[in-house]
């Protein structure tokens, strides 16, 4: 099918006072004449999820009941006993990579000791060894995300954003010796630079969709207690005017869904504000007490992101190391971290597994929003590269070995799924995040410690 030659600049936005909204690739921003070219000008989103505390699966009795990555290697595997058992619709988009160790999360000298827990973040996206201090002479590495952003991100208005679902409001030392930048962040700009994540749900859909209006525009917007799409409404009709059908209906979906997500976060503020004990009373106003619904508040700002092309890249932090969060839905009345030092006992251990499988049973409800969201002659599943993982393996003991690492999406082609990709003992996280960032663009050689690319297609 043709279109028409009512061209639209893939930049356009609608504007309103106090409001910018970035708009979905349609149809008419192609030019005249033409239609979307299988495989052309494929644009890759990248998400580097963090979740803390290791796996069940790297214990002894973990790795023998096959408790993280499936028995068998390659193509045939089975994720009944998993942790990953959730993932079964998707695993034709699962590249499952395990026996990979992250080794400068371990100490070096021995002040270092039992400081696991506060430099390990750091570590998981710049697989680099943080310099302990406790001072401002923090360094660290520049993280994975950033490395992507820097060659990519100039060519969306916000080249990357930095999310997060625990506190991260600390400041000066921490613990062992080490400063809060390490535990606060797991995105680094450059070895001196880490960034700030977001844990407000407000405080993203402001800067995603107020981008170049005030902050006093924006509050003025919400003590109107009024819809970004009531500012924009004008500006709405007269695109629509200018669209085909199948425009339109991409269109009025994409507002759905950003009113919807407005409307989700306006309920919290309101039940936030109500004089009602909260669960978590010191979190900003926009931060829902369910742990689940803020993560999926959160998959879904991700997606209209990637919708709109605001921007590509998302680090997103999933908890914080040392968090004792109680999560009823997993039947489990112990604190994460307590969950997490199970003693070696068995019980514990399948214990500490539910909390696991808990916490990977949410990504689906991000995987399908990307799967049905058009991108060209595809889908954001398709051209994204999902990474979800931790920089501890067995946690009773601190132990960087045999550390949790799925990658999701097809990366534009680049990864075909559906395989278990288990590495030779001793082989560095690094060596599989190397081959990732390959697989979108970055032509270094190197990343971290690795020593080589991991070929993760089997």
């Amino acid at each position: 099918m043709y279109l028409t030659r009512k061209h639209l600049h893939r930049r356009t936005v609608l504007k309103g006072l106090g409001a910018t909204l970035a708009l979905p690739l349609l149809d008419a921003m192609l030019p005249a004449g033409r239609v979307f070219a299988a495989g052309s000008a494929r644009k890759m989103r990248l998400v580097a999820m963090e979740m803390v505390h290791g796996c069940a699966g790297s214990t002894t009795f973990g790795l023998k009941k096959n408790l993280w990555s499936p028995a068998s290697v390659g193509r045939d595997f089975d994720l009944t006993a998993t942790s990953l058992a959730s993932l079964e619709p998707y695993r034709d988009y699962l590249t499952i990579v395990s026996n990979t160790d992250v080794n400068n999360a371990e100490a070096f000298t021995p002040p270092e000791i039992g400081g696991d827990h506060f430099r390990s973040a750091a570590v998981f996206l710049t697989q680099a060894h943080p310099h302990q201090t406790q001072g401002s002479d923090i360094h660290a590495g520049t993280s994975l995300d950033q490395l992507y952003a820097q060659k990519f991100g100039q060519e969306t208005p916000i080249p990357s954003m930095q999310l997060c679902i625990e506190n991260i409001d600390q400041s000066g030392g921490c613990f062992y010796g080490y400063s809060c930048a390490y535990t606060d962040s797991i995105s680094w700009a450059s070895p001196t630079e880490p960034l700030p994540m977001v844990r407000d749900p407000r405080a993203v859909f402001d800067q995603l969709f107020g981008v170049g209006a005030t902050p006093a525009a924006r509050a003025r917007r919400r003590k109107k207690d009024r819809s970004i799409l009531d500012w924009v409404t004008e500006s709405v009709n007269d695109l629509k005017g200018r669209l085909g059908p199948a425009d339109r209906a991409r269109l009025g979906a994409y507002l759905d869904d950003v009113r919807e997500i407005e409307r989700r976060i306006q309920k919290v503020e309101a039940l936030n504000t109500s004089g009602d004990a909260r669960e978590l009373p010191t979190a900003p106003i926009g931060v829902p007490d369910s742990y689940a619904e803020h993560v999926k508040l959160m998959f879904d700002l991700q997606a209209v992101a990637f919708a709109a092309d605001v921007t590509r890249v998302f680090a997103f932090k999933l908890s914080r190391d040392v968090s004792n969060r109680v999560y009823p839905e997993t039947g489990v009345n112990t604190g994460f971290h307590i969950a997490s030092h199970h003693n070696d006992r068995e019980d514990r251990i399948l214990e500490f597994e539910k909390i696991n499988r808990y916490h990977v049973s949410l990504l689906p409800y991000f995987l399908e929003k990307l799967k049905n969201t058009p991108d060209g002659d595809s889908n954001l599943l398709e051209n994204s590269l999902l990474i979800y993982g931790s920089p501890m393996g067995n946690p009773n003991v601190h132990n960087h070995k045999r550390c949790p690492l799925l990658l999701l999406g097809h990366a534009g082609g680049q990864l075909k799924g559906q395989v278990h990709v288990k590495a030779a003992d001793g082989t560095p996280m690094a060596n599989a995040m190397l081959s990732a960032l390959q697989k979108i663009g970055y032509q270094g050689d190197s990343f971290g410690d690795s020593t080589a690319a991991l070929e993760l297609n089997g």
